[in-house]
């Protein structure tokens, strides 16, 4: 593309303590949170004509570390194609060539909120049920293309007032090809898996210990010797046959911990916390909490699977073939993470990622790409944003948004 004519298309301006270099079919910027994966705005694309969430990667470059993460979360949300996915809408640069580089940018669906503040809503077994049966779809879709999410918690699960749920941030991501004993750091402690504060490596389901802890979270703690002991105080010390899964080290210390009984599910979640029992379908408390106690099991070897849980009373009300079945995502880059780079070589394997995207696009629209990808709704569906600031709008990418910036979502529609 001509340098002048590039140089046209792009306007800066300050976005809280960033500054954001855009195409101009972007107006009306305005921020909503920060974290360690980059900086998020909302937009409003004139091109499209829908809010959209604006996504500036942090420092890509800064290291290996940042520029494999980004790499990956760039070509694993090229791939993904499911309706509780998020859709990728746009990838751009601003800089003019591989020298210049240095800033990503990631368009995606703009939602209204996030589990964090779903989970405050006083909601029906209709809406638990929806919510958690659209996680089962999301996670399982993933897991067909050997897809290990690794950071499933609340702000990484966004929702729409519709009661549609998606599933998003991928910066953590693994392919299982590269075998399961990945480092546990980088998952979000409290919602880590017994398996990984253990030591033991992931297993298929650990992604799946989640949804149920999103929703009744019981195990929070500051350290991962005090987290164990929270759970085995509520769920009660592991057989032997668990035991011996352990390594040596972590045995001696496992069996060395007092013992305990742990209470029952029905004492760890009495009715009083669940909806009441709705007269006009069978979903009850007494089938949410079935399904917690089996998605709740220290050993991963006997937790519900994936597919278990969508078979489950409490969630196929909702099934739908054409969702739990959907062709698994392909991902073209089979080497994906065994792939070892300099900084400068993760950056031209970016680049072109940015241009292969601008290659497929045709007047800012993808070509071949289902509508159901990239659906935004926020409160202005349809209408540029108007105001500087919003607390209304939570972005489809994950910050770990400050609570400054978060709102309380309003009430949730009717599932389908």
């Amino acid at each position: 593309m001509n340098r002048n004519k590039r140089e046209k298309e792009y306007y800066s301006i300050d976005v809280g303590d960033s500054t954001f270099t855009v195409l101009k079919r972007y107006q009306n910027l305005r921020p909503i949170g920060s974290g360690a994966q980059g900086i998020v705005c909302s937009a409003y694309d004139h091109v499209l004509e829908r809010n959209v969430a604006i996504k500036k990667l942090s420092r890509p470059f800064q290291n290996q570390t940042h520029a494999k993460r980004a790499y990956r979360e760039l070509v694993l949300m090229k791939c993904v194609n499911h309706k509780n996915i998020i859709g990728l809408l746009h990838v751009f640069t601003p800089q003019k060539t591989l020298e210049e580089f240095q800033d990503v940018y990631l368009v995606m669906e703009l939602m209204d909120a996030n589990l964090c503040q779903v989970i405050q809503m006083e909601l029906d077994h209709e809406r638990l049920s929806y919510l958690l049966y659209q996680m089962l779809c999301g996670i399982k879709h993933l897991h067909a293309a050997g897809i290990i999410h690794r950071d499933l918690k609340p702000s990484n699960i966004v929702v729409k007032s519709d009661c549609t749920l998606k599933i998003l941030d991928f910066g953590l991501a693994r392919t299982a090809a590269t075998g399961l004993l990945m480092t546990p750091y980088v998952v979000t402690r409290y919602y880590r898996a017994p398996e990984v504060i253990l030591g033991m490596g992931y297993q298929a389901n650990d992604c799946f210990c989640a949804p149920g802890s999103h929703m009744y979270v019981t195990c929070l703690s500051s350290e991962d010797i005090d987290q164990w002991n929270k759970v085995i105080e509520q769920l009660g010390t592991p057989s032997q046959e668990f035991m011996l899964k352990l390594n040596q080290s972590v045995r001696t210390y496992v069996e060395n911990r007092p013992r305990y009984a742990g209470y029952s599910f029905e004492k760890l979640f009495p009715d009083v916390l669940f909806p009441a029992d709705s007269d006009h379908n069978r979903l009850k408390a007494s089938q949410a909490r079935d399904l917690l106690s089996k998605m709740l099991v220290i050993d991963a070897s006997k937790r519900i699977s994936v597919d278990e849980a969508l078979q489950h009373p409490y969630i196929n009300v909702w099934f739908d073939p054409s969702e739990v079945e959907a062709p698994p995502p392909a991902i073209t880059d089979k080497q994906l993470d065994e792939r070892e780079h300099t900084v400068e070589e993760w950056k031209e394997l970016i680049y072109k990622e940015v241009l292969d995207w601008e290659e497929r696009t045709k007047n800012g629209v993808i070509r071949g790409q289902p509508a159901s990808l990239g659906a935004a709704v926020s409160n202005d569906s349809h209408e540029p944003s108007t105001s500087s600031s919003s607390t209304n709008d939570v972005s489809s990418m994950s910050t770990d948004t400050d609570s400054s910036q978060e709102a309380s979502a309003g009430p949730l529609g009717c599932c389908r």
